[in-house]
């Protein structure tokens, strides 16, 4: 029967009232046209919006008495939630409980099928869940795992009856979710809707219809009388689209209505969002002169507002992407087929249909998940369809051997996911697995006279098991984001001589000032020959070469000018293949670069041209909210890229995607070094590993020629790889494969599902969000931060259905951001740049879905930081990495007498004349001979500004001290600053002795228990592998030496360095502290000591 209409309870805590809801991630296909961001449009209502029927369940949110306890001991809060829905609950359990952690939820109300059937409900969440229909268990997984979905048996449920249901679960540390779908033999699995739920009899909700109209930036609340009193309403009444808050601009009457009120948002609610509506009781609204109470509550949300991008906003859908899209090989005469095409979903195995129309029309090349396709929905497998005229002119009559000297005809896909066969006039001429590269088809001899032509595709792409995919993903949320399925780049057609050029394949070697140069032509004859010239921008020749098809030859280049992000330099490159009577032309283009790694200031660091270069990127992952994988429009990619360079930096890292090549050509032009990945998936066995080994090697094979690519990852955190071992051996089959760049075995080898270090490639490599496990580089890699930052800001208005993936840091507002951004690169990134750390990358250029981590906004109209400020620093950390190796020449060590009792400054006598600069009131007192230093081992220290010797050869470095109290672990008496979390070099006191320490526990130790106020001298030499520690003229111990480290920073007197931090403090005085250059002999140091002593 149906339940009357309950009433909402006053008694709900203040803390409900901003209750995060879940939300479907991906909108569904929409029913009305797209409203584009920022148009204007008449708000529209849907009649009957009062509140006569109420849907939902009640939801409770408690603390724990305990950790790991799992009860109901404490609730902290109420509300009225529609579904069991959450992507994200930690916001929720906080702003109930005030706590993150140690939490229980518990959901209640009535359960109605809409129809008669056996349904299996599915439950998953993080932590434990329990499910009772009537009273009975029908899921019992109260564990502490995470994600792991569990089934109930069949539960026989009759249409229109409600049954009795309760959802408990628990939350014990870090993320929170919980989701609850159901499935018949009648109904696919879904997310258990709102409108199957109502609250218990006795849980009151106040009458008030709630509804965002269509244009998503108002909404409507209608009462059941006359409302009155709402001045202040604006004040006490919040609004959450997916559990971020979008602030309220205006409330008033709805003219015409005395029962209802229109609230005007700042920003639009999208279609498909999830809408909280809470208002706190205390804004003095009436309603039939009653005071309304506390309200937390979803409204309706009838919003058409899509988030759409600016270039998709003016998409001309019958000629999308016009651009020519190689680049790298142009001919003038080609015909483009994007547009409309004909549709068709399909069952697995099934064959086309030929000279039929298909029942629809998607716009390629959009993926048929986008909505630019028009369709916006998931295909595992699909028929595309279009007709086509071949131009006469193009003379496409011959036969594959080019009797009567006539033209080929090639047709040209740039790239379908996942798997295609295509058929011309139902002859098949291609099949092609591989999502993110191109191929082409010989049509010819499947052209039949003059006419239309019939092109038919069939396409399927599961985004499943062994097949890389990337970021798409089935279930989208998080990192992982919508697929993209079928044709999304673009599909052209062009005649081509009957010996053409198939492709070009060009490398830099700046040594020699030559390009080497390979024109590939399967049709050539043996004789065929090549001719190619490069000129400058100016038109200028400066190169020519003559030769075979299929044959290296080397291009001289005159007076080169290199390529640098800097100053992004191409040469022209036209390239002529005559074969008797057959002659094909291509233009091209070429940049003369070398990238690498060598020492440079006693690091392995990258060098661009042989020269110390610093890689600052941002990691790009190439979605756009209304095409997905397809930007919009060509200036949609320049966008990205100019955006990364208007903000200073260098480089880019294109993420587990490949680009169409113009996004590659316009890096080329801008002046943005790329760091490509190779795409990863979910490899399970040989099936896998042989797609991602495959595809990657076609991937370099297909963009070896773009000159801003400048390095090769072929593994992220993990993913897809099955084997330390073979990650090594693949590396060095890409270093064979492609000596000119540089590759990176596995970005971010310290996270997550990473197998380990295989220690090949060129790059050591860590993801660093937390910025504390920074790479080193070793003795043959530079060292890079793979992915860092990712600090997170909401932008309403401008965010995708869903709640937010908050993964890593949130900031308030824009100025927020800039100054987090700064202080995070300043701290981190500025001094590396110039000493151990050869490159960064800040996660991430835009928003993504859900992930609000951009310093843009997904639809690229909002940019989050302060431009100028975020160039200013960029530019200063390229420049120290420019500057890295440039530092003054250190010879001699020095010597510091410590004789002037006074002042805060302590004299040189070396020839680097790098005086000790006191510290926290480090003091003077009596010395050796003279004055000496006194510390309080408590803060107190002297330091250098800068090294004084080189700690990658042989050095000694001699002092006389004494203790005024023993310490607790180890006391410093001089070290010298390096980058590593050990400085390299210790001489110290601790733990009962005398120690000379380098990296690694590596330690000259002699036991001893020293008298107070006693002068000693101490002594460490460092001899190639070999440390030695002299006490007072004599050796006292001997040991294997640590890593030869270069130092970087200041000595210091009277303190250590570890982990950054200044540690270690000296308690008693130090006299005539001498560093050396070289390694002192035993009668050195004897006579040191005995000219020196007291």
């Amino acid at each position: 029967m149906p339940r009357p209409r309950a009433l909402f309870r006053t008694a709900v805590c203040a803390a409900a009232l901003l209750i995060p809801v879940g939300a479907t991630l991906v909108p569904a296909a929409a029913a009305t046209p797209a409203a584009a961001a920022g148009a204007a449009s008449a708000t529209t209502f849907k009649a009957g919006d009062p509140a006569t029927e109420v849907h939902g369940l009640k939801g409770e949110y408690f603390s724990m008495s305990a950790p790991g306890a799992r009860d109901f001991a404490k609730l902290g809060g109420v509300a009225l939630d529609p579904q069991i829905n959450f992507p994200g609950l930690t916001g929720t359990f906080e702003s109930t409980t005030g706590q993150t952690e140690n939490t229980t939820a518990r959901w209640t109300g009535g359960i109605t099928a809409p129809e008669d059937g056996d349904y299996t409900f599915a439950a998953s969440g993080d932590n434990g869940f329990r499910l009772y229909i009537d009273g009975k268990v029908v899921i019992d997984h109260w564990e502490p795992d995470w994600d792991n979905e569990q089934s109930s048996e069949p539960v026989a449920l009759k249409a229109g009856e409600t049954h009795e249901f309760k959802l408990e679960m628990f939350q014990d540390t870090g993320g929170a979710n919980m989701f609850l779908r159901w499935s018949s033999a009648k109904l696919a699995k879904e997310v258990v809707p709102e409108s199957a739920f109502t609250p218990p009899a006795d849980f009151e909700v106040y009458p008030v219809g709630l509804s965002v109209g269509s244009d998503g930036q108002k909404l409507r609340a209608t009462f059941d009388d006359k409302v009155g009193s709402f001045s202040r309403v604006k004040d006490h009444l919040t609004l959450e689209a997916d559990t971020s808050p979008i602030p309220v601009k205006s409330v008033a009457r709805v003219p015409g209505n005395a029962k209802a009120l229109l609230v005007t948002l700042t920003a639009p609610v999208q279609k498909g969002q999830q809408v909280r509506v809470a208002y706190d009781g205390k804004g003095g609204l009436t309603a039939g002169g009653k005071t309304v109470p506390q309200i937390s509550r979803t409204a309706k949300n009838q919003s058409t507002h899509r988030l759409t991008t600016t270039w998709g906003d003016k998409l001309d859908r019958n000629h999308p992407l016009p651009e020519y899209p190689r680049p790298q090989q142009v001919r003038d005469d080609w015909k483009n087929l994007n547009g409309p095409w004909e549709f068709a979903g399909a069952k697995a195995g099934e064959k086309p249909v030929f000279g039929k129309k298909l029942g629809e029309r998607i716009t390629v090349p959009f993926p048929v998940e986008s909505q630019l396709s028009g369709l916006e929905r998931h295909e595992d497998h699909m028929f595309y369809r279009k007709l086509v005229t071949v131009p006469k002119n193009w003379s496409v009559k011959g036969d594959k051997h080019g009797k009567g000297g006539s033209n080929r005809l090639k047709l040209n896909f740039g790239a379908v996911d996942y798997q295609a066969t295509v058929w011309v006039n139902g002859k098949q001429v291609a099949e092609h697995t591989g999502g993110y590269t191109s191929f082409t088809a010989d049509i010819t001899d499947a052209v039949k006279g003059s006419g239309e032509q019939e092109i038919v595709v069939a396409v399927t792409d599961t985004t499943g098991d062994d097949q890389p995919t990337g970021k798409q993903s089935a279930n989208p949320g998080g990192i992982f984001y919508t697929a993209s399925s079928g044709i999304w780049q673009t599909v052209w057609m062009e005649p081509v001589a009957p010996a053409a050029v198939d492709s070009l394949t060009t490398t830099p070697d700046i040594d020699k000032g030559r390009l080497a140069l390979t024109v590939n032509s399967e049709d050539a004859s043996a004789g065929a020959q090549v001719k190619a010239v490069a000129r400058d921008k100016r038109g200028k020749v400066v190169g020519t070469v003559t030769g075979r098809a299929n044959s290296p030859l080397s291009l001289p280049v005159q007076k080169q000018h290199l390529w640098t992000p800097d100053d992004p330099y191409l040469y022209d490159l036209e390239v002529t293949l005559t074969d008797g009577r057959s002659k094909d032309t291509v233009d091209s283009y070429f940049g003369m670069r070398s990238f690498g790694v060598a020492e440079v200031g006693g690091y392995q660091k990258l060098v661009l041209n042989g020269k110390p270069f610093f890689s600052l990127a941002q990691l790009d992952q190439g979605f756009y909210p209304d095409g997905l994988n397809t930007a919009p429009s060509d200036n949609a990619l320049v966008f990205d890229l100019k955006a990364q360079k208007d903000l200073g930096f260098n480089s880019v890292r294109k993420h587990i995607k490949v680009e169409p090549a113009r996004w590659y050509y316009h890096a080329d032009q801008l002046g943005l070094l790329v760091w490509q990945d190779f795409v990863s998936g979910n490899l399970t066995g040989e099936k896998g590993h042989k797609a991602f080994l495959d595809q990657g090697a076609e991937m370099m094979k297909q963009l070896h020629n773009y000159p801003s690519i400048g390095a090769w990852i072929v593994f992220n955190e993990g993913w897809g790889e099955w084997d330390r071992t073979e990650t090594g051996k693949i590396t060095e089959q890409v270093q064979a494969a492609d000596p000119s760049r540089v590759v990176n075995a596995h970005s971010g080898v310290n996270c997550c599902n990473s197998k380990g270090d295989s220690g090949k490639g060129d790059i050591i490599d860590h993801h660093d969000y937390n910025n504390t496990d920074p790479a080193f580089p070793d003795d043959n890699r530079a060292a890079m931060d793979g992915e860092h930052g990712g600090f997170t800001l909401r932008m309403p208005g401008h965010m995708w259905p869903g709640a937010p993936t908050a993964i890593y840091s949130g900031v308030a507002d824009k100025a927020a951001l800039t100054a987090k951004y700064v202080e995070n690169t300043r701290k981190y990134y500025l001094e590396a740049a110039g000493a151990e750390l050869s490159g960064s990358i800040y996660t991430q250029v835009t928003d993504l879905e859900n992930e609000l981590n951009g310093l843009w906004t997904y639809d690229r109209r909002e940019i989050k930081v302060d431009p100028a400020q975020v160039r200013k620093i960029n530019r200063e950390v390229i420049a120290a990495g420019a500057a890295a190796g440039e530092r003054d020449e250190i010879k001699g060590g020095g010597s510091w007498s410590l004789d002037e009792n006074k002042g805060t400054k302590a004299a040189d006598g070396g020839p680097n004349r790098k005086d000790l600069t006191l510290s926290e009131g480090t003091s003077w007192t009596a010395g050796v001979h003279g004055s000496a230093l006194k510390f309080d081992g408590e803060g107190q220290y002297a330091e250098t500004d800068g090294p004084v010797v080189d700690t990658t050869g042989d050095y000694t470095v001699s002092a006389w001290a004494s203790l005024d109290a023993l310490p607790g672990n180890y006391a410093t008496i001089v070290s010298q600053d390096g980058r590593r979390q050990e400085n390299p070099f210790y001489l110290q006191y601790g733990q009962g002795g005398f120690a000379f320490s380098t990296p690694g526990a590596h330690r000259a130790r002699l036991e001893l228990k020293p008298e107070l106020g006693q002068w000693y001298h101490v002594v460490g030499v460092r001899s190639g592998d070999e440390i030695k520690l002299y006490v007072d003229g004599k050796l006292a111990a001997t040991a294997p030496a640590g890593s030869a480290d270069v130092s970087s920073g200041a000595l210091s007197v009277g303190r250590a360095k570890w982990s950054g931090g200044n540690t270690d403090f000296w308690n008693g005085s130090i006299d005539n502290v001498k560093v050396y250059d070289k390694a002192l002999t035993a009668d050195e140091v004897s006579a040191l000591h005995d000219t020196d002593q007291p």
